[in-house]
């Protein structure tokens, strides 16, 4: 895998999809949880095009698959830790 240099920000940008901090909480707490038995590329509010750039990247094991590994966690804990800060990198974001 490649070093993580895409933000939840960037990753946003990508699926077309409002990149704003506050936009980011809000869909993510609109569509959680997912059932942990369903692939993040799977779940049913992504569009195709979405949906198909998610499975490629993990595929692929891509540079963007750190940043989808995170969006995976967050979408299926049941409350968005509100001091994340998304534009850093993952690998400078601590918990």
């Amino acid at each position: 895998m490649e070093p993580n240099t895409h933000s939840l920000s960037s990753l946003f940008d990508q699926l077309g999809l409002d990149s704003k901090t506050a936009s980011i909480e809000q869909f993510i707490a609109l569509h959680k949880p997912i059932s942990s038995n369903i692939e993040l590329h799977k779940a049913t509010f992504w569009n195709a095009s979405q949906a198909s750039f998610l499975k490629q990247m993990k595929d692929e094991d891509a540079d963007w698959s750190g940043i989808i590994d995170q969006l995976d966690v967050m979408f299926r804990k049941s409350n968005i830790q509100h001091s994340v800060n998304y534009n850093l990198k993952p690998h400078l974001m601590r918990n």
